[in-house]
């Protein structure tokens, strides 16, 4: 937002981490953000290990509690590292951790593969993020309250611009693993810098950074509101895709019957 408004560097996550640990109180906010992301993984175990979401013993299901396990661990190195930040051994932020590390999976054997698969992984993530926030498929999981449909249309931009900002970094994943180019690959902040390039781009950087806002917001009520399938709730408590499905049969015979 701060680009788009005042000019600047975009930054992508890592450099947001870095501007956050020299701010004021910044080491601690930090310590609690590393904290957050492994006491986030270890919820995926968790889920993955009790079925939390229901996702059954069918292959699969098997294949999504896998899943959940994978972003578990990576959540876990995420804080791990952000703790190695807060300890000041993070390295530098110029924006090269992308094309870095797909510099280093290049060199492997079947690194074109590895990287090719791993730009499709983030290339369907985004997709994902797009296609649940357009369908509104959220509401499924998120308890219906004053403050959820308040926020709703905060809610789903959010995840359509996180689920853009993904998919763009999908593709130019992509693009090096097919070109073996390891600078054509670009973390957040260089796809926030691709926006800002497209005619008009100052606008949709803003409207992205709000839906960014947006996401991490969505993220705050999900701690506070969402439903966990496999945990015991109250039979008052109803979800928006419920309380919308209720709505929509009332307004149905209130026609029916006029």
């Amino acid at each position: 937002m701060s680009a788009a408004f005042w000019g600047g560097n975009t930054e992508g996550t890592k450099g947001a981490l870095q501007t956050l640990r020299d701010a004021p109180f910044g080491q601690i906010l930090l310590w609690l953000v590393a904290f957050g992301f492994v006491c986030y993984g270890i919820w995926r175990f968790i889920a993955a290990y009790f079925d939390l979401e229901n996702r059954g013993d069918e292959e699969k299901g098997m294949f999504q509690r896998l899943a959940l396990v994978v972003t578990g661990l990576i959540h876990v190195g995420l804080g791990v590292a952000m703790a190695s930040l807060a300890l000041g051994v993070g390295g530098s932020s110029d924006g090269g951790g992308a094309s870095d590390w797909t510099a280093q999976v290049l060199q492997m054997p079947g690194g074109k593969w590895i990287v090719g698969i791993a730009a499709l992984g983030i290339l369907g993530a985004g997709v994902h993020y797009v296609i649940k926030g357009w369908k509104k498929k959220y509401k499924r999981y998120i308890q219906n309250n004053e403050m959820t449909q308040k926020l709703e249309p905060l809610l789903r931009w959010g995840f359509v611009s996180y689920g853009i900002v993904l998919a763009i970094v999908g593709v130019f994943l992509g693009f090096a693993a097919m070109n073996s180019d390891p600078s054509s690959a670009m973390g957040v902040g260089g796809a926030l810098e691709y926006i800002r390039g497209l005619t008009g781009g100052q606008v949709l950087l803003g409207v992205t950074a709000l839906g960014i806002i947006g996401f991490g917001i969505e993220n705050f009520v999900e701690a506070r509101y969402r439903i966990v399938p496999g945990v015991g709730h109250s039979s008052d408590i109803r979800s928006m895709a419920q309380a919308a499905k209720a709505k929509a049969k009332t307004e149905a015979r209130s026609v029916s019957a006029g």
